[in-house]
């Protein structure tokens, strides 16, 4: 009889701490880091969660808001936007029954949360943002998720356009002249920073079977990632010619060619293609 009280007692005292211990546990679930309520979440999470994915720009430098979808009567225990980074989830900003949570360092004081319109800010906005993430709603702790692609661009400054050599050229014109005509093959650049993505040179006022490309020189700086775009071409010209060339949405002005041509094809010294 001793021994089966004692097997009880021991019994007993095994179920007390497996009830504290689970106690203890549930806890701890919702006073640990968000890093690991955000992962228990996503794994209780099913793909009828998610909505399409909705894609967003923001300017470099510039501020943007990740905006949740808000269409609901319940009200919202908790909101969080996270970051899905080379398969790993990355808790940016967010709230979860008004408690405070812990923001990353690269996150922490360029972000602001609106409890209101379930949205986050981000300001200062860098290239390394540009990314997928996932904006998580949480209504009777059950999570809604829908997914946000962020892309960032930055305008280039405006392209330098410049004539850097001119030489007499000798062409046997088909067609429309009879015998050797004088006109110029002249060298042209284009070149403009500060872009993201990267772009090309748009050349106007050019005949594409008259020109050549003889060099690209694009080159991304490492802190920043925006780029810098540079191109050189040969160009063959018989009349004075306007041109410009734009990268991105930025436009050079204009300048003009072989404005040195005469009709009697003489070709003036070294002033010649560029007004």
């Amino acid at each position: 009889m001793l021994r089966q009280r004692a097997s009880l007692l021991s019994v007993s005292v095994s179920a007390v701490h497996t009830s504290t211990s689970m106690s203890l546990q549930l806890h701890c679930l919702y006073t640990h880091s968000l890093v690991l309520v955000v992962t228990l979440l996503l794994l209780t999470a099913t793909s009828g969660d998610s909505d399409a994915v909705e894609n967003i720009t923001a300017v470099l430098g510039h501020s943007v808001t990740f905006k949740c979808p808000s269409k609901r009567s319940t009200p919202v225990e908790g909101l969080y936007i996270q970051r899905v980074k080379n398969y790993k989830v990355e808790f940016v900003d967010g709230f979860y029954r008004s408690r405070l949570m812990d923001v990353l360092p690269e996150y922490r004081d360029r972000t602001k949360v609106n409890e209101m319109e379930l949205s986050v800010e981000m300001r200062n906005i860098s290239v390394s943002d540009e990314g997928l993430y996932q904006c998580v709603v949480l209504i009777n702790n059950k999570p809604e998720i829908s997914e946000i692609l962020l892309k960032v661009t930055a305008e280039y400054i405006i392209p330098t356009i410049m004539m850097t050599d001119c030489s007499e050229l000798q062409l046997e014109l088909e067609l429309e002249r009879d015998g050797a005509s004088t006109g110029m093959s002249c060298q042209l650049n284009c070149s403009a920073a500060g872009g993201y993505p990267q772009s090309f040179v748009r050349w106007a006022g050019l005949n594409p079977s008259l020109t050549s490309i003889v060099y690209n020189g694009n080159s991304v700086d490492n802190e920043s990632k925006t780029w810098t775009i540079n191109q050189t071409i040969v160009y063959n010209c018989y009349q004075p010619t306007n041109i410009s060339c734009a990268i991105g949405g930025a436009v050079s002005d204009k300048i003009t060619i072989c404005n040195s041509i005469t009709d009697s094809n003489v070709v003036a010294e070294s002033q010649f293609c560029i007004q």
